[in-house]
């Protein structure tokens, strides 16, 4: 004697997004929340909601292929800006050296217009 099973599959109906609640990526800085070093793994990280390990293995991976994660580490710590300080967070004077250096090197966008 066989049994008969039914299963029944719910279907779940994906929602349709309405013009202009698409989702928006948060923009590209360094974090000051989740940091170990300088916050370029954690900022990359939300950024693009790939889980922060997967970037910190990234660049040690790229640094014992060749040293390439080291430069690219450090070149992305000068060139990304620093997320806005909230009420807990502190400034380290590493950070705030980094902050005068990217400052030197990156010119306002009046200059540029000249």
């Amino acid at each position: 004697m066989t049994e008969n099973v039914q299963t029944e599959t719910v279907q779940t109906e994906t929602p349709t997004p309405t013009p202009g609640t698409e989702n928006v990526r948060p923009p590209l800085r360094r974090s000051r929340s989740d940091l170990w070093l300088g916050g370029v793994s954690g900022g990359l990280a939300r950024h693009t909601g790939i889980d922060v390990l997967l970037w910190r293995l990234g660049f040690v991976a790229l640094t014992f292929a060749g040293g390439a994660g080291f430069f690219l580490y450090l070149a992305l710590w000068l060139l990304m800006p620093v997320a806005p300080a909230g009420p807990t967070d502190r400034t380290n004077v590493l950070d705030e050296w980094v902050e005068r250096l990217r400052a030197r090197f990156t010119r306002p966008k009046t200059d540029i217009a000249r």
